[in-house]
């Protein structure tokens, strides 16, 4: 009996054996433990997610070879778009194996891969192979509002993709519209701030056709529920690196594109509130956007200042080298772009409610008496009085460049905290600033007459061309390639509300501008060169968010209307659908895109083509 046993053991063994030769299920006994999972190829096994942050990656390891010379392809979709891109060495040693970007959501992705591997370094073979790799659905946290969706967006209608352009991926930065879940929390220690900006991020990555390649499964960073792990996620940048530095709320953070963290860093002690912009300097420091966390007011009181208070950060210490108090640096108290602004968008407190309202006189100086502080729109340290959207290190003469979306201005300031410019209406400036304002002139340097106000020149009324100022705008970006000396080229997204100092008739007439702008530092002049927006009117407006920048490897302008097209409830104050914001790329002076994406229910801040070439080949 025993015997008998003992010989369907044997059998039954043998059978398991014979049925899968080609993987390793011993655990142990007398050859000593193995491995149990499988090795699909000649190296190692595949890890998909590696970091759980990016659930479109992969690593294939490198099974204990020494790999050299890798490369990578993932074999499009019929009728899809190619992605392809050698690793360096580096990389291979820091991901333990090949680093795989660029998968197809809820797909049997193949992947292709070139390599020599060896042992000890000796003489290598060279390898092709091909991997099959499954990967799940693309998913978004869901709010419970009844326009979103647990997705990213609904569909992506493609325009146009010169030939030019079809290799390019767009990094997309949005997110959940405001929601009961993320709302829990305010500063009171001392009072104000912007802690209710908390917003569930949706980070990803398209290609040209439309497809998602990347999305950030952003739950082991980020806790919706905690002060000081939340926030609406924004200043993303690719560093020259290839890696991503952004922040969110009360932190700063860099990652590399496979979810591997590099930082993640808490605010300084002495600052709160990031959001909107964090600039990598050529010299490798962070210009960030923050707020005061304790500002003595010259009436006693202190608060927590809003998006007023711009500090240099040193990337590996985490010291801060430099700060620039805003509102001792210009005037908190200019006020009168604040009584023009719709108060059903400002920014991100968008409130349909309140759509085409303006405060009076009468309302803004009772807000500005009372105790109210933190993101409201106000004078003063303590209130929404400039709401700095980017900042842009100017290494030439060690400058900054700001945009201020409350004071529909961009302004450059040196490192002695003196005003340089402004380029903005001069309308309501002090006397402090009227030498600083940039003047308009045409291509033959010719002043624009802008009329008694200086707010209304030729380029106001939507069926006329010409020079106009900016209005709440974001972004503004010197264009480094083309400027040189007192010569400075700059980009911004003209978002539009209050132009000309007002508000239109009707909302239809509003309408937002990608455009670049000449200064001249020494005469100051400032001179319109390109611009784009004015003739897809009101389809193409973007109340809020958004971004130009020049992108040096096409010569070209890339733009975000970002909250184009949403559709208002006046009678709930809420979306009756989301926006459906453009991804635009432009030859640079071209009037008309090369590019043209359209994304369908989503909200959109700001976007950016993504280099695989930074992020694997350098």
């Amino acid at each position: 009996m025993r015997v008998r046993k003992m010989l369907s053991s044997a059998i039954v063994a043998g059978i398991v054996l014979s049925v899968v030769p080609t993987m390793s299920f011993a655990i142990g006994g007398a050859s000593g433990p193995k491995v149990d999972y499988a090795i699909p190829g000649k190296i190692g096994e595949v890890v998909v997610n590696p970091y759980e942050v990016a659930p479109l990656t992969a690593v294939i390891r490198s099974g204990g070879y020494d790999l050299k010379d890798v490369s990578v392809r993932i074999v499009p979709k019929p009728g899809g778009q190619e992605i392809k891109y050698k690793v360096t060495d580096q990389n291979v040693l820091t991901h333990g194996g090949i680093p795989v970007f660029g998968l197809y959501a809820d797909y049997q992705n193949t992947v292709e891969v070139e390599y020599t591997k060896s042992v000890n370094n000796a003489q290598g073979e060279h390898i092709k192979e091909s991997y099959k790799i499954y990967t799940t659905g693309v998913y978004s946290d869901p709010n419970g509002l009844a326009t979103t969706k647990a997705s990213l967006f609904s569909s992506a209608d493609v325009v146009k993709v010169d030939k030019e352009f079809s290799d390019r991926l767009y990094f997309v930065n949005n997110f959940l519209p405001k929601a009961g879940k993320g709302t829990r929390a305010v500063w009171n220690n001392p009072m104000g701030g912007a802690l209710e900006w908390n917003y569930y991020p949706q980070n990803f990555i398209i290609d040209t056709k439309g497809e998602v390649r990347w999305f950030m499964n952003a739950q082991p960073i980020y806790d919706i529920n905690s002060i000081y792990k939340a926030g609406v996620m924004m200043g993303f940048k690719q560093n020259v690196d290839g890696a991503m530095t952004w922040g969110y709320g009360q932190r700063y953070v860099k990652y590399d594109i496979m979810g591997k963290e590099i930082f993640n860093r808490q605010l300084p002690a002495g600052y709160n509130d990031f959001s909107h912009s964090l600039d990598v300097s050529p010299n490798g420091h962070y210009f960030m956007r923050v707020g005061s966390a304790n500002q003595k007011r010259l009436d006693g009181k202190n608060v927590r200042t809003v998006r007023d208070v711009i500090i240099e950060v040193e990337p590996q210490s985490g010291k801060v080298l430099d700060e620039w108090k805003l509102y001792s640096i210009l005037d908190p108290y200019r006020d009168i772009n604040m009584k023009v602004l719709d108060q059903g968008a400002v920014c991100l407190n968008i409130d349909a409610s309140k759509a085409g309202h303006t405060l009076s006189a009468e309302e803004l100086a009772k807000q500005d008496a009372s105790d109210k502080f933190g993101d409201v729109v106000g004078s003063g340290p303590g209130r929404n009085w400039a709401h700095v959207n980017s900042v842009d290190h100017d290494a030439e003469d060690n400058s900054i460049i700001i945009s201020s979306r409350h004071q529909s201005a961009m302004i450059k300031i040196g490192r002695d905290k003196q005003v340089k410019w402004i380029l903005g209406s001069p309308e309501g400036w002090n006397a402090k600033y009227k030498d600083k304002l940039l003047t308009p002139v045409d291509s033959k340097g010719n002043k624009i007459d802008c009329g008694p106000s200086g707010s209304k020149c030729p380029g106001y009324e939507s069926d006329k061309g010409g020079f106009d100022w900016t209005w709440t705008q974001h972004t503004a970006f010197k264009i480094d390639s083309k400027s040189k000396g007192e010569i400075l080229y700059l980009s911004a997204f003209d978002n539009g509300d209050s132009r000309g100092m007002e508000q239109p008739a009707m909302p239809s007439m509003k309408y937002s501008r990608a455009v670049i702008y000449k200064v001249d530092q020494k005469k100051m002049t400032v001179e319109q060169v390109w611009e784009f927006g004015k003739e897809r009117g009101n389809k193409w407006f973007s109340p809020v968010t958004s971004i130009t920048e020049y992108q040096t490897d096409k010569d070209s302008v890339f733009t975000y209307s970002a909250t184009a097209g949403a559709d208002f409830d006046l009678a709930t104050g809420g979306f009756k659908s989301d926006p459906n914001p453009f991804i635009m790329e432009f030859k640079y002076g071209a009037k008309q895109p090369s590019v043209e994406i359209q994304l369908k229910d989503t909200t959109g801040y700001q976007a950016m083509p993504f280099s695989i070439e930074k992020a694997f080949s350098k």
